[in-house]
């Protein structure tokens, strides 16, 4: 196991040291953690069946109704009163926490949808008679993933474009930075709102989209460390020894770079899950359906008489953002180099 270096060592302490964003790191961990977990935690489906001396996992494949002493060779509805009355008559289920996944509609609600929290729904229902708990545990996950790809790749496609010119610099650099400067002018909802219009809605289609201009949100921090850092003069005894550039960029100067652009990350993140809310706030987002805190959020909007709906959503994404605030700064301060100067 190699050995953390004393300057990687402060920076951990630094970064501890900071409670704020030390308990944030945690939070956010487990609740992540938690989310990737989400159809063992909500689901429509028992984790396990012990059914006449068989064992079955419902959570993890599909089973006929006969399987259980139904009449049709159809996927069991473990909601239905006659297959669970078959069931627990001749074994068990155990049930996920909450039993419900995000698109289960609940037509036994005793008032009409959206149902207010009772000991079924702890945070009532949308309009559609589907459980929160359940829509915002998937919206969080869809959201957290979305923006930690989009961050993932964004930085991968920025970090090289600002190595190159900054490393390069001349017209490389100055066409570069024209392109950017008419790029970033673009009006980037907007456009996303009439392409998203224009074709089919997904993941991956909106993540495609959201690239083509999240990109340059690290070009310029990167490009400034390789501005100077291709004048030092180790960069320029290695060029006089003939090593590859490419072994300069991503050997000798890009750990240095990183170190700033890794403080951006948290930030970029925040602006990923921002826009995604946004657009699904719209309808110009995830396919409908979708479990989105944009779209909880825009049903609060339509349902003000059921105002759980929105404050449910608004918490989720008002805590994730601030969360992931106090980890940017917390960052920030470890990658310091003044708070790190032995």
């Amino acid at each position: 196991m190699a050995k953390l270096s004393p300057l990687t060592k402060r920076r951990l302490q630094t970064f501890r040291a900071s409670r704020r964003g030390w308990w944030s790191l945690m939070l956010f961990a487990v609740i992540f953690t938690l989310s990737l977990g989400a159809e063992f935690i909500a689901n429509d489906r028992p984790l396990l069946v012990h059914y006449r001396g068989g064992w079955y996992t419902p959570i993890l494949a599909d089973y006929p109704e006969t399987a259980f002493g139904g009449d049709f060779d159809a996927p069991t509805d473990y909601r239905d009163p006659f297959i669970a009355g078959k069931i627990n008559a001749d074994g068990w289920m155990i049930w996920p926490l909450v039993r419900f996944a995000d698109n289960t509609i609940d037509f036994d609600l005793p008032v009409p949808a959206p149902a207010p929290p009772s000991l079924t729904h702890p945070l009532g229902t949308d309009d559609q008679g589907r459980d929160l708990v359940a829509r915002l545990l998937y919206g969080f996950r869809i959201s957290v993933c979305f923006g930690l790809l989009l961050t993932l790749l964004s930085t991968i496609a920025g970090v090289a474009a600002g190595a190159v010119q900054g490393y390069y610099g001349g017209r490389i650099d100055i066409f570069s930075q024209r392109f950017m400067e008419i790029w970033s002018g673009l009006p980037v909802l907007y456009l996303l709102i009439i392409l998203s219009d224009m074709f089919k809605p997904g993941f991956w289609w909106l993540l495609g989209i959201m690239l083509l201009f999240s990109w340059m949100a690290l070009v310029n921090v990167v490009r400034a460390e390789f501005l100077r850092g291709r004048n030092l003069d180790y960069v320029r005894a290695a060029q006089a020894m003939g090593v590859h550039d490419r072994n300069i960029m991503f050997r000798h100067i890009l750990p240095n770079a990183m170190v700033a652009a890794l403080t951006f990350l948290p930030f970029v993140l925040n602006g990923a899950i921002t826009t995604l809310t946004s657009l699904d706030f719209l309808g110009f987002g995830m396919p409908p359906g979708s479990p989105s805190l944009g779209e909880l959020l825009a049903q609060g909007k339509a349902n003000l008489h059921a105002p759980w709906i929105g404050l449910s959503a608004f918490a989720v994404l008002s805590v994730t953002l601030t969360v992931l605030v106090f980890i940017g700064e917390a960052a920030r301060d470890a990658l310091d180099p003044n708070r790190n100067a032995s």
